[in-house]
């Protein structure tokens, strides 16, 4: 893949993680969404990329061994490409923000880091299995996913739009979207968006806007990988691809002659690094984990010697910073 260590415009992502609105519930019983997948390139098996360690000359917090899936190692599961926050650079490296944070984490635990490249919508699966013992993946929390595992909030970012140089469709709403084609990854909040399904199932989502409308429903394309999902977009298959806020304003500062972003950035959400809870039924409530526990100890540290401000700086993504109480 082409090379995409490439900072990205403070100005462009800064419009983008902090204008952010919700969908409209209305009352209307909308017509169901069209759906089409579609998977443009086969989709990789698990595949794992070790980082070496720097380890912390005091380890901010010890983990029992017999709680990781590899002894000494941090198991990572991520969704590669999803720049800027994970990709791989030209000699296969993970790279991004996401990636940084998770090398610090495990440095601050005296762990050596392994990344595990996991499609998806089978990701939280995978740490169930478990193939990983963390997930960090740009993953909004969410209800339905907060039910199944636990999280640590450590980044917020909105959704919106990027439609080819021009707009030729003319995409200016969401609303503009219906009996148009939109593309997004299978498993994400955006599907969730344009369906008006799992947190967007009390409003409806696009789909209820449409049929409050009188319009036809999104024809949502799901493709299984998101670089899948931007690849509709590029030849011209889909009027639009949604995705993060951050990703969408990469894509346009990497390729400005190819892409631009269209309407208004919606549903600013808080992101979590993802953990098993531990066998709960249900992990919304659910303490944190002797390794979650360890985890958040090392975010925090982070937090407050300024390391992981330094490390939204770096990727012009310091406007999606939270903290910790």
């Amino acid at each position: 893949m082409k090379k995409v260590f490439v900072l990205l415009s403070s100005v462009v992502l800064l419009s983008l993680i902090l204008t952010a609105c919700g969908p409209q519930a209305t009352p209307a019983a909308p017509a169901a969404a069209q759906v089409v997948t579609v998977v443009v390139t086969q989709a990789p098996s698990a595949t794992t990329t070790s980082v070496p360690p720097t380890v912390a000359s005091t380890p901010v917090a010890t983990i029992d061994p017999s709680t990781l899936a590899q002894k000494g190692k941090l198991e990572i599961c991520s969704d590669f490409p999803y720049p800027p926050m994970e990709f791989y650079d030209d000699s296969g490296n993970p790279q991004g923000s996401d990636v940084e944070i998770g090398n610090e984490i495990a440095t601050r635990l005296g762990l050596q880091t392994q990344w595990v490249n996991t499609v998806f919508d089978t990701i939280i699966e995978a740490l169930q299995s478990p193939k990983c013992d963390l997930i960090i993946s740009d993953m909004n929390i969410t209800a339905d996913r907060n039910k199944q595992i636990s999280f640590i909030k450590y980044f917020q970012a909105g959704q919106s739009m990027l439609a080819a140089k021009g707009n030729p469709q003319n995409i200016n709403s969401l609303t503009d979207l219906c009996g148009k084609s939109a593309a997004a990854e299978s498993g994400t909040t955006e599907v969730d968006y344009l369906q008006g399904t799992g947190d967007y199932k009390t409003s409806g989502g696009v789909t209820q806007d449409c049929a409050k409308a009188g319009k036809p429903p999104v024809n949502v394309v799901i493709a299984q990988k998101d670089s899948d999902a931007l690849q509709q977009l590029q030849s011209g298959k889909v009027a639009v691809y949604f995705a993060d806020s951050p990703v969408t304003a990469y894509y346009v500062v990497q390729h400005p002659d190819q892409f631009q972003l269209v309407g208004q950035v919606v549903g600013l959400a808080p992101v979590g690094i993802g953990l098993s809870c531990g066998g709960a039924k249900d992990c919304t409530n659910a303490p944190l984990t002797a390794l979650g526990q360890a985890v958040e100890t090392a975010l925090k540290s982070m937090m407050s010697d300024g390391t992981y401000k330094k490390i939204l700086d770096k990727w012009q993504l310091s406007s999606g910073v939270v903290t910790l109480p």
